[in-house]
């Protein structure tokens, strides 16, 4: 890379790196549905250029609205262009506002392009042999390049000085406008030379000069060797009005007037309160805590203060006693209470309490560390004898507590054996319920998107990677504030969202009667655990390794050589070059994908992508269940303890992890034997209870179909009696295909499949498959009706609701982008069915668990939620009973217009009782 100065004056092509940036993945929008992408594209760009060159002198130029002089030398200037696109017009004034706000001034003037700004700048500051550096991705602007300018592409990562230039284009500076004016640029619409490229004009340029030379005597032109050679005279003669026309107008002005000089384009100080305005609107979260953590870094006392003080504001460190019995009474007292553990672990069963944090007031919070064992660590109160004090207040139920994500404080607590009881609030549900897609529901996310505050981050604290220290590890300066400031922005969190939650009877509803009854059962379904058969899971992963490596053998006879199947490369290689399977799809870098999507349309005809797709099952079946589950088994229990999540999917579904199981698969015979796995232990059964065709029956409900309605109600097969509509077929003479094809329209139109999508997956033409469609909606036009009423909804309010009235936010709705729109527009149709389907199973497990609590016994425990399926580890003696009463109350956990239908299996494991 060429060598540039120190602290050059950086002259930045916005409009340039705007294009680029705009065309340029990834394309991204906030929750609004605004395009961002090109803002993010062009501000990181400027970030980094101050980031690497330091400068006190900078100026971002672009074009202005309007025609400029070289429209009136030629009409027909840039009159190829198409007009600017609709999403990166609206980027332009939120791009220019953070400019500015960064400190940078910003020049646009009317009547000439950033080009002729750039270059009367640039020619001013060499004049004075100041260096300039000129970032654009403009090839035009080598032109402008001399000893004390150079030119960088931060995109291609480029510097071009006058050595640079002449390498990449063969040519020196002084001839750049020659050779773009002799080849034209159908861009610009500059009509050049016909028929005259970069090796014809390169070889006029350095075979006899520049323009000017080349019109003294056009007859040398015949003597050069390149193709094309002796006629070229005549066409110079004939078309010297549009050659030097083209000259004219690929030069860039060095004259404009301008009412401000290079060495006044000093960088100001950061508007920080206005960057932090512009980064909340475009939802740049890395750059707003950038930003944040800067400005509370210029108000922060720099000195720590003794650590059994105060250690930052109203946070305190309680090491005796006395001041821990002060706190205790105001806690006793207070009407709510933030609450916080620290611990030595994520993982909920293996967890130590290294301390305890409260709050009762905003900006008023304690940290009790009880287990920090560092070098020189002061003398702590003791751990059980501080759970001791708090364990009545932590399982009295009518003392309000408020957390974020307390399923796992009251995890941790219970090993302690305390029993969390009043869980009034938690933040982390609060943010989830007013608006799941939002943002992330992190305390860190949460506090900066509502708060505008930076907390102090575990990193900033802990370290990173291998490194990366435990809790108990922390010197007390550092992990006090950490703590205090948890319990402080939880509190601060709960009192700004519980006041939006209030304002819709809807969403308080679904808080406090779903979400939050929800974490006590959640948190004793993970309590239970699962017992899983680890000898059998020894012998599936050992019969799954053989089969791949069969795979393998075969995938080599296939492609005639051997090859790694997990190498996207050498997949590639194989797929494309040797065996010319077509391409469907490429990567964002240009190369062929081998993505599963693709892969799965390969397989309709060719051998190795369906080979290939079996092998990739199988080897992430063993990875992620038949080789990690044996590892997982809790040594306290001897069982398998999963972690759900509340506060992840879009549409209110629980998931799951270490392990996942809502992913494994139940379709193939390998997936049902890691189900096989999962067993009950001596004595009981595994039951099963399953929601049949739960979201097809809440669109009756919502769609009030009345042929649909009347097929559910009359307990009619509905695939069949869909069959029976749609072909116009006696619901006795459906065929078994028929059939088929009416499940995929039913299950398709849930997630608002299009025909052509219905006519991948039947393997049929489109128009077949608009034609089932259309008999269907003929069939069923409540249906039809539903979905063009539920997308008009979506559209003016901007989200769509489940029965209950769980709201789904849906940024994209009003997107300029098509694809993304209509992305959109499936999921408004299918979230208030998977949505009420998710509220519906919820409702059913709270009051599940009430029965189970009621009953005070062992001969039943809930143990997993899989999708819309329900698990039991039950008594033998005590099966009967124990399938009626889950399948009374599963049914009656909402009412709709057609009755919910629960079966219920029963078996020595997971797979026998599905």
């Amino acid at each position: 890379m060429s060598k540039i100065a120190d602290n050059p004056l950086i002259l930045v092509d916005g409009s340039s790196y705007l294009f680029r940036a705009f065309h340029a993945p990834p394309h991204l929008t906030n929750s609004k549905g605004e395009p961002t992408g090109a803002i993010y594209g062009v501000v990181n760009m400027l970030r980094s250029l101050i980031n690497k060159f330091k400068p006190t002198q900078m100026a971002v130029i672009f074009d202005a609205k309007g025609k400029t002089f070289r429209n009136d030398m030629y009409a027909e200037y840039k009159a190829n262009r198409p007009p600017m696109p609709d999403d990166l017009r609206i980027q332009i004034e939120p791009l220019h506002k953070i400019i500015k706000a960064l400190g940078l001034p910003l020049i646009s003037i009317e009547g000439v392009e950033a080009d002729d700004v750039i270059g009367t700048l640039a020619k001013q500051a060499s004049e004075q042999k100041r260096h300039v550096l000129i970032s654009t991705g403009d090839k035009d602007m080598a032109q402008l390049v001399n000893p004390h300018v150079t030119l960088i592409n931060t995109m291609t990562d480029t510097v071009l000085d006058e050595e640079g230039v002449k390498n990449k284009f063969g040519i020196g500076p002084e001839l750049i406008i020659d050779y773009l004016a002799l080849m034209g640029d159908k861009v610009d619409n500059i009509p050049g030379l016909p028929g005259v490229g970069e090796k014809t004009a390169l070889a006029m340029l350095q075979g006899i000069g520049g323009m000017d030379k080349l019109y003294e005597n056009p007859e040398k032109v015949s003597e050069l060797s390149f193709r094309g050679s002796k006629s070229m005279p005549t066409k110079l003669i004939d078309n010297e009005k549009e050659a030097r026309l083209s000259y004219e107008l690929a030069t860039i002005k060095t004259d404009v007037e301008l009412e401000i000089t290079f060495d006044q384009l000093n960088i100001d100080t950061p508007d920080q309160a206005q960057l932090i305005e512009l980064y909340k609107e475009m939802e740049f979260k890395r750059w707003l805590s950038e930003v944040i953590g800067q400005e509370q870094s210029t108000q922060a006392d720099s000195e720590v203060e003794e650590i059994a003080e105060k250690v930052e504001g109203n946070y305190s460190c309680i090491l005796d006693k006395t001041e821990f019995n002060l706190w205790l009474a105001k806690l006793q007292s207070a009407e709510l209470i933030a609450f916080d553990t620290e611990t030595t672990s994520l993982n909920y069963m293996q967890a130590e309490i290294v301390g305890v944090s409260f709050c009762i007031k905003p900006g008023e919070a304690a940290y009790v560390p009880v287990a920090h064992d560092y070098d020189d660590a002061p003398e702590q109160l003791e751990r059980n004898w501080v759970l001791a004090q708090l364990k009545p207040l932590l399982e009295d139920p009518d003392k309000a507590i408020v957390g974020q994500n307390l399923k796992y404080d009251k995890h941790v607590l219970a090993n302690y054996n305390i029993n969390l009881q009043g869980i009034a609030h938690d933040s982390m549900i609060e943010s989830y319920v007013y608006n799941s897609v939002g943002t992330r529901h992190d305390m860190d996310s949460l506090a900066l998107k509502y708060l505008g505050h930076k907390n102090i981050s575990f990193e900033e604290i802990a370290g990173k990677g291998a490194k990366q220290l435990t809790f108990n590890q922390i010197s007390l300066e550092q992990a006090a504030p950490y703590a205090a400031e948890d319990a402080d922005i939880t509190l601060q969190l709960h009192n700004k969202l519980w006041n939006e939650l209030s304002k819709d009877e809807k969403l308080k509803t679904v808080y406090q009667e779903i979400e939050l009854p929800l974490i006590p059962v959640l948190s004793q379904i993970e309590q239970n655990g699962v017992l899983i058969d680890i000898h059998q899971l020894s012998k599936q992963s050992q019969d799954i390794l053989l089969r791949l490596d069969e795979l393998e053998k075969e995938a080599y006879d296939i492609a005639g050589e051997e090859f790694n199947l997990s190498s996207t490369k050498q997949l590639q290689a194989i797929l494309f070059e040797k065996l010319n399977h077509p391409i469907i799809k490429k990567t964002p870098k240009g190369a062929p994908s081998t993505a599963e999507e693709v892969l799965q349309e390969l397989a309709l005809d060719f051998p190795l992508p369906k080979l290939l797709m079996e092998y990739r099952g199988l080897a992430k079946l063993k990875s992620t269940y038949t080789d990690k589950l044996p590892l997982m088994v809790a040594n306290k229990t001897g069982r398998v303890h999963t972690s759900y999540h509340q506060a992840v999917t879009a549409t209110g579904r629980l998931s799951s992890t270490d392990p996942n199981l809502q992913n494994i698969p139940i379709r193939n015979e390998e997936g049902r034997k890691v189900r096989k796995a999962f067993v009950a232990r001596e004595g009981y059964k595994i039951m099963a209870a399953d929601y049949s065709q739960i979201e097809l029956r809440i669109m009756a409900h919502l769609s009030a179909d009345k042929g649909l309605l009347t097929a559910f109600s009359e307990g009619q097969d509905i695939h069949r009696a869909t069959a029976s509509e749609v072909f116009d077929t006696p619901l006795e003479e459906v065929s078994s295909e028929q059939r088929r094809n009416a499940k995929a329209i039913n299950f398709g139109l849930i997630y608002g499949m299009s025909a052509f999508g219905l006519s991948r997956q039947l393997s049929i033409p489109r128009g077949e498959a608009q034609k089932y469609m259309d008999l269907y909606f003929e069939r069923y036009p409540g249906v039809l009706e539903y979905m063009e009423t539920t997308r008009e909804f979506a559209e003016e309010h901007g989200y769509v609701e489940t029965i209950f009235g769980r709201r789904l936010q849906l940024p994209d709705i009003k997107a300029r982008n098509g694809a993304i729109r209509k992305a959109a527009q499936r999921a408004a149709i299918n979230a208030p069915m998977q949505g009420t389907a998710a509220d519906i199973i919820k409702y059913a497990m709270i009051k599940v668990d009430k029965w189970i609590k009621e009953l005070n016994s062992s001969d039943i425990i809930m143990i997993m939620q899989v999708h819309d399926e329900l698990v039991f580890e039950v008594k033998e003696s005590f099966v009967d009973e124990a399938q009626t009463k889950i399948q009374q109350i599963m049914q009656d956990a909402a009412k709709l217009d057609v009755p919910l239908l629960v079966e219920a299996g029963v078996g020595d494991n997971w797979d026998e009782a599905h």
